[in-house]
């Protein structure tokens, strides 16, 4: 069993625990998240039963796309996650910032989504999975 896992948003009107195992980061280079946080979205995936919310009147979430929905706090404008809607075996998985985990050590980058919408100006290093959009959408069962 994972050691859980607590965050929260900026000013601590929505807080979390995640119980599933977070062992890597998923680093995703989209248009969306681009415009959503100003830059890449750096975050590790759970499950729909994995996670638990504390304060959830302080969450707004909105469809940002036919496969997705994203959330903030409605107090500080936190993001708080990414969650998959669309049918299929991902239904529900959550994709939430590194940097709402209030510990966030041992979590090294597994993955790169989208590197084709990524910007010339930066480039992260190490040996690790790059993904172009298509890709990536077939992988979730929304590219076919």
């Amino acid at each position: 069993m994972a050691e859980p896992r607590t965050g929260r948003c900026l000013c601590g009107a929505v807080t979390f625990t995640v119980t599933d195992e977070i062992n890597a980061l998923t680093a995703c280079h989209c248009g969306m998240c681009q415009r959503w946080g100003g830059g890449v979205h750096v975050g590790f995936d759970t499950s729909p039963a994995g996670v638990t919310f504390e304060g959830v009147d302080n969450i707004t979430a909105y469809q940002s796309s036919d496969w997705a929905e994203r959330a903030f706090c409605k107090t500080c404008g936190s993001h708080l996650y990414y969650r998959l809607t669309m049918e299929g075996p991902h239904k529900g998985v959550y994709a939430m910032g590194v940097g709402t985990l209030d510990a966030r050590d041992g979590l090294p980058l597994a993955k790169e989504i989208f590197v084709d919408s990524k910007p010339d100006g930066y480039a992260f290093a190490g040996d690790h999975v790059r993904m172009t959009e298509k890709e990536f959408m077939k992988s979730i069962g929304a590219g076919e």
